[in-house]
């Protein structure tokens, strides 16, 4: 993991024992860029305010047990392969005909363009040509489904249990914890139910759970055996699902979960997506953001999100700019690429220079290719010290998020008396 903020001088710090390991150097007792990762993450968990921003990045940890391992959930070029296999059924002239009729470059493998291409050619295609791609457009949106509902209820989800032991266990003084997630994935519902969490997310406690977004406004308190007294419950959280959910269903004018639905309520990936984000329960969801982000004393964690969903990126590019109180923290594995590190020190460079971008050979990180980041990042190097990049990955993040709850004094004297019990002959 590489951090870069307003601390760095303008360059990516990597943790010296990294570094060192591959240079055969002793580990430095002090880490700069090591502590500067822990100062960073703490200050957002620490703050009032604690909002998630997750997207394909925190479920790309899924690995299945085949030879060789894969990842469980599809990446856009995943989705790209996999429509196409269904659609040519071994003829590869019917995709070639496809593309030609709704406009789309050969070449350009992006699943979310050419679904675009499909909704505008649906406006001027007529007859036999209109049906072949309405026909298309279903097919493809049965393999999207069916490629995103990947996770099993026998599955292991280490790494969510581990960050929601870190980011939801917050005191009662502070606000419960917002993960908003452009998933369509149970990957946060299944750890939570696994960890013993309690997840708000909208729909109601009732059977069949139907969503009304004043179930936002509610919470969890202990009433205490004597006495009006109570207490909000620990381990509580609010899960926010951007883009909809495959076990959300439209049922008579209510949304209801339903498990093994065969219509989910998805924004699948294509540029109308943005218009869609502004209809219910989409609608309720985005504008949750958007508050929570003007809220002072807030700390925001991304995690895994590229930035390419302009509805949502250009709510947090506002907040940024007008939020003082705002505290934000991108993690991605791609922000920065560049030479290899451990091949760069071993062979006597300084290790100053491998956390630069390679612009000779247009090897660039997404902290320079996207305009949001950039942005971000121009921000960062003028002295916003609100702002940190890590490039990292979920599995990394999760593990460098200090656990701040385990530092109460009731969690302090539980594990002391653990010891003592142990220790007893």
């Amino acid at each position: 993991m590489k951090i870069r903020s307003a601390y760095t001088n303008k360059s990516w710090l990597m943790p010296s024992s990294i570094s060192s390991t591959a240079s055969g150097e002793k580990k430095s007792d002090r880490d700069e860029a090591k502590e500067q990762i822990h100062r960073s993450l703490a200050e957002i968990v620490r703050c009032q305010n604690l909002i998630v921003l997750s997207g394909l990045g925190t479920s790309l940890c899924l690995i299945d047990d085949s030879a060789p391992p894969k990842r469980k959930a599809p990446t856009m070029p995943d989705l790209w392969g996999r429509v196409k296999a269904a659609y040519e059924s071994g003829d590869e002239s019917q995709w070639k005909e496809l593309l030609e009729s709704v406009r789309h470059t050969t070449g350009n493998e992006n699943i979310e363009e050419l679904l675009s291409a499909c909704k505008i050619a649906e406006n001027f295609l007529r007859d036999g040509e209109l049906k072949r791609l309405q026909a298309f457009i279903q097919l493809a949106e049965t393999e999207i489904r069916t490629a995103v509902n990947f996770l099993k209820s026998a599955d292991s989800l280490p790494v969510h249990g581990a960050f929601l032991q870190r980011i939801a266990r917050r005191s009662s003084g502070k606000s419960r914890a917002k993960i908003f997630t452009t998933n369509y994935d149970l990957c946060f519902e299944h750890a939570a139910k696994a960890g013993r969490f309690v997840v708000i997310d909208g729909f109601s406690p009732t059977l069949p759970p139907t969503f009304d977004p004043v179930y936002f406004t509610y919470d969890i308190v202990r009433r205490g055996s004597e006495g009006d007294a109570s207490a909000f419950i620990p381990n509580v959280f609010h899960l926010y699902k951007l883009h909809g959910s495959i076990d959300w269903e439209r049922c008579a004018g209510d949304i209801e979960k339903k498990h093994d639905t065969d219509k989910p309520l998805l924004i699948y990936p294509r540029s109308s997506k943005y218009e869609q984000a502004f209809s219910q329960p989409y609608l309720e969801m985005i504008a949750a953001l958007q508050s929570a982000l003007r809220e002072p004393n807030t700390g925001l964690l991304i995690v895994g999100f590229g930035f390419n969903d302009n509805h949502i990126a250009e709510p947090i590019l506002s907040a940024i700019r007008s939020n003082l109180g705002l505290k934000v923290v991108i993690v991605d594995p791609a922000l920065v690429k560049s030479v290899d590190a451990h091949k760069h020190v071993a062979d006597g460079g300084d290790k100053n220079d491998l956390n630069e971008d390679d612009e000779q050979t247009g090897n660039l990180g997404t902290a320079r290719t996207n305009a949001y980041l950039y942005k971000i990042m121009s921000l960062m190097d003028q002295g916003d010290a609100r702002l940190t990049f890590l490039n990292g990955t979920f599995e990394d993040v999760a593990r460098e998020v200090p656990d701040m709850a385990a530092e109460t004094d009731l969690e302090k004297h539980m594990l002391r008396m653990r010891v003592i019990e142990g220790d007893t002959p």
